[in-house]
């Protein structure tokens, strides 16, 4: 493969921000927020969480999960986020651009350290992957969504 990791993840990252818009768009305006079942997850929740982890800059930087993090704070955070999509659209497409600035500035050697997290060690190099690959996941998520509402195609 020619290029490096960083190379890639920097070019594909904003991509998968914009693919995941797109799929979002591609919603009815009143299915966005809507529950397939009385616990499942909305689009709207969904892109608000891709927004709100779409850049480990800091976890990166200190190479350390953050002490402080509240995983209960975090999902009242992405509810308050999920009430305004220009809020919300704005800082999906500013970490993913963050993330990618962030992940060309990765030297190679960095890649294989690991940073301990909740749920055991993860490489730079998975960390760096992460934005992407939440992006590209939840991605079809939506499109799955798209699909029982029958405006995939």
């Amino acid at each position: 493969m020619p290029g490096t990791l960083q190379e890639f993840l920097a070019a594909a990252i904003p991509k998968a921000a914009a693919d995941l818009e797109t799929a979002f768009l591609r919603l009815p305006e009143d299915k966005r927020g809507w529950s397939a079942m009385g616990t499942a997850r909305t689009a709207l929740d969904i892109v608000a969480e891709c927004a709100l982890l779409g850049n480990p800059k800091e976890i990166v930087r200190t190479r350390s999960f953050p002490a402080d993090f509240d995983f209960g704070s975090f999902t009242g955070a992405k509810a308050e986020l999920a009430k305004d999509w220009e809020k919300l659209r704005s800082l999906l497409h500013e970490n993913a651009a963050g993330a990618a600035a962030m992940v060309r500035e990765v030297p190679d050697e960095d890649l294989n350290i690991n940073v301990e997290f909740p749920w055991g060690p993860t490489s730079i190099a998975q960390i760096i992957s992460y934005p992407y690959w939440n992006m590209s996941y939840h991605e079809g998520q939506i499109n799955y969504i798209a699909s029982m509402l029958g405006c995939l195609g």
